[in-house]
């Protein structure tokens, strides 16, 4: 039997070495209980009872405490005419709680920076304090609160949109996330990846607050979030402290709608290269080009975010010597970002409105597609390890970015995953850079997008919403009243007791039958008999 370290609401068991595997504690008891689960790298895992999964990250040389909760939901989690609906939460989580009325304020009063953040895979909202004792359990009661006791109200909805809004004017006014919207949009047929966090317009504005109250109420619970403390604390204490605030809190029943499914819309294989083309107002071009390449869990992603390093860095990167040096744009860029399932590599390219946008294009792709000629060396894999490692080691001091970095590899599948991929990194050969390029950036894969400015919108074609139909039909009474016609038994006896036979000069026959036929029809059919006879023996 392996042994794990409990702690008790109001008091711990005796703290043994910790363990590979979760366990269950030893004896029920009427109080929370935190469970260790795993150590890696100095940080600790613990799960209380109700399924609230949080991170320990003590760091005595410094000043601060990071307080970061991450929950599993963002925009892959959102239902037809839900778009935006993950976003709109984390503003209108802010808004406040019976017990916490007024968030922002509260968090300026303790000198506290703060922040949240939507992506794809989850949710995250995180504070820095001063390390003191007093904040740490503030916010780990704030955070708790704002778990279960957010209004989420109509009236917040309301009071927010017009922030809610100026972002995603901010966004649909910005031609490179537009454009990167819209390449992505085009990658991802059927996958949510291809929406934006952000939202439509039209859910973000006319969801009903019933649906968001449901979404909240689903998806904001212990059993799906990761909670992170990081920074100048004292470990046991700090268990005891996330014991008290979240033990309270109940295992959600996850029954019937409130069920959480894994997401199982695959992407087929891309059967081709695909393009789209704005143009809207702008002042630059751009070249934008996605390829879809595996999740961040997968054994290729540390060789994929390598070969991303290696084409994107600056100015040692093959896309800023090859098209930025050379004069045909004047930036370049790249993301290999790790989602919890099959991503994407983008690449893309800014030009100057005088500039040839074909030109840098063609650069561009030639760049991307031309490893199986120019495959990479060792030197620039080699420097884009030591960058990747550096990132890592940044992340890793700092309490405020490893509780984010933490949240995010939390939802690609385990925090965990973010040591197999520091390691994998440091692995890579330019092999298996090769090999991942090769597999990958192939152009049957590919999403090209190009960006064309204009100095005002150019026409479009507005199309008007649909009317109501009930006031269209309401008074509406048609014109002249069509005939219905009569009941008719198509009965071989009534058939004939109506039809009247004759036959034409020429020896047509014909078969008249009267009958009233709804709208006055009348039907008309011919028979032709036409060939000659085979009799037997013929060929």
């Amino acid at each position: 039997m392996k042994l794990t370290e409990v702690f008790i609401l109001g008091a711990f068991a005796v703290g043994i070495a910790a363990t590979a595997e979760a366990s269950e504690p030893s004896a029920a008891t009427p109080s929370a209980v935190a469970t260790k689960v795993a150590t890696v790298g100095g940080i600790t895992e613990y799960r209380l009872d109700n399924g609230l999964r949080f991170l320990l990250v003590p760091d005595r040389s410094q000043q601060q405490i990071a307080v970061d909760i991450t929950y599993l939901v963002g925009s892959r989690h959102e239902g037809y005419g839900e778009t935006g609906m993950a976003h709109l939460l984390e503003h209108l989580v802010f808004k406040g709680t019976p017990n916490h009325p007024h968030i922002s304020q509260e968090l300026i009063e303790r000198g506290a920076s703060y922040n949240a953040t939507t992506f794809i895979d989850r949710t995250s909202y995180y504070e820095t304090f001063p390390a003191e004792e007093d904040n740490l359990a503030w916010a780990l009661g704030l955070e708790a609160d704002r778990m279960v006791n957010s209004y989420i109200s109509a009236k917040d909805i309301e009071s927010e949109m017009t922030v809610v809004r100026n972002e995603w004017e901010l966004h649909e006014n910005d031609p490179v996330r537009i454009l990167k919207e819209r390449v992505l949009s085009t990658a991802f047929l059927w996958h949510n990846y291809g929406n934006a966090p952000i939202g439509a317009r039209a859910d973000i504005e006319n969801v009903p607050i019933e649906r968001l109250q449901a979404f909240y109420r689903k998806y904001y619970q212990p059993d799906n979030a990761v909670l992170v403390v990081a920074g100048r604390f004292d470990p046991e204490r700090a268990v005891e402290l996330v014991a008290e605030k979240f033990g309270p809190i109940p295992h959600p029943d996850r029954s019937a709608a409130n069920r959480l499914y894994e997401t199982y819309t695959v992407e087929p294989t891309q059967d081709g290269e695909r393009t789209v083309t704005l143009r809207r107002v702008g002042d630059v071009q751009l070249v934008a080009v996605v390829y879809h390449v595996p999740s961040g869990s997968h054994a290729h992603f540390a060789a994929v975010q390598v070969l991303g390093n290696l084409l994107g860095a600056q100015p040692a990167g093959r896309l800023y010597k090859n098209v930025v040096e050379t004069g045909l744009a004047a930036e370049t860029f790249t993301a290999t970002d790790a989602f919890k399932e099959p991503g994407v590599l983008l690449a893309g390219a800014k030009v100057r409105r005088e500039g040839d946008l074909s030109n840098a294009a063609e650069a561009l792709l030639a760049t991307l597609q031309g490893f199986a000629d120019k495959p990479p060396t060792a030197e620039e894999v080699d420097r884009a390890k030591r960058e990747l490692a550096a990132e890592f080691e940044h992340e890793f001091s700092d309490p405020g970015a490893i509780g984010g970095a933490l949240g995010h590899w939390a939802a690609v599948g385990n925090w965990r995953l973010m040591f197999v991929h520091r390691d994998r990194a440091a692995e890579v050969t330019p092999d298996d850079v090769l090999d991942v390029a090769k597999a990958y950036l192939k152009a049957s894969n590919r999403t090209v997008g190009y960006f064309h400015p204009a100095d005002e919108t150019p026409p479009r074609a507005e199309i008007p919403a649909s009317p109501d139909v009930a006031a269209l039909v309401s008074r509406y009474t048609g014109g002249e009243s069509v005939a219905e016609g009569e009941a008719f038994e198509p009965t071989p006896a009534n058939i004939e007791s109506r039809t009247t036979r004759l036959t034409l000069a020429g020896g047509v026959k014909v078969a008249l039958l009267p009958k009233e036929n709804r709208g006055d029809a009348v039907s008309v059919s011919f028979s032709f008999r036409h060939g000659a006879a085979i009799t037997s023996g013929s060929p």
